[in-house]
């Protein structure tokens, strides 16, 4: 009797850890963040890009108005991907392109612009990646959509040419 109970238990037993790992594989567990979202933009205050001056987030947006926040970095590879994309934009009159520039160094950044050229209405610094956190960034780049005050909607990673075309669409 105690012969044929510990095999039925062991078959049992892997047959159990078996059934929990394959459902455990049916499920989905990757993470798609909301990206057309109707939230508030955070309130700030921050130092203009190469300057000593500051600036908040009162001063820069307007009711009405359409802008893209963008985090960029001059050591970010999808950056200059996404750059001639957003040179394209800054040639839209009814957006005004904001740029964050997360934990960079000014002499690189400002040469980063100077070869490729300013996309950006305004860029603020973001030494530490305070600022880029309180936005809910992931990572760079990201960008936001504003309108009327509120983030309409949430680009994470690269503008490409469909992120750019439906940008314009909305802009419209």
């Amino acid at each position: 009797m105690k012969n044929k109970i510990f095999p039925t238990f062991l078959v049992f037993f892997f047959l159990s850890i078996f059934f929990i790992f394959f459902k455990g594989l049916q499920n989905s567990n990757i993470y798609t963040p909301n990206t057309n979202l109707e939230k508030n933009i955070p309130s700030f205050v921050a130092e203009i890009f190469d300057t000593d001056n500051d600036i908040s987030s009162e001063e820069i947006f307007e009711k009405k108005n359409f802008y893209l926040m963008n985090i960029w970095a001059s050591w970010c590879v999808p950056c200059r991907e996404e750059h001639p994309f957003l040179m394209h934009l800054s040639d839209e009159k009814n957006i005004q392109i904001i740029g964050i520039n997360y934990k960079d160094n000014n002499v690189k950044a400002k040469s980063f612009l100077t070869k490729l050229d300013n996309p950006y209405d305004l860029i603020i610094s973001d030494k530490d990646g305070t600022l880029s956190i309180e936005w809910g960034a992931y990572g760079v780049p990201e960008s936001f959509l504003i309108y009327n005050k509120k983030i309409i909607k949430k680009i994470i990673g690269p503008i490409d040419k469909n992120l750019f075309l439906e940008v314009k669409e909305l802009i419209q």
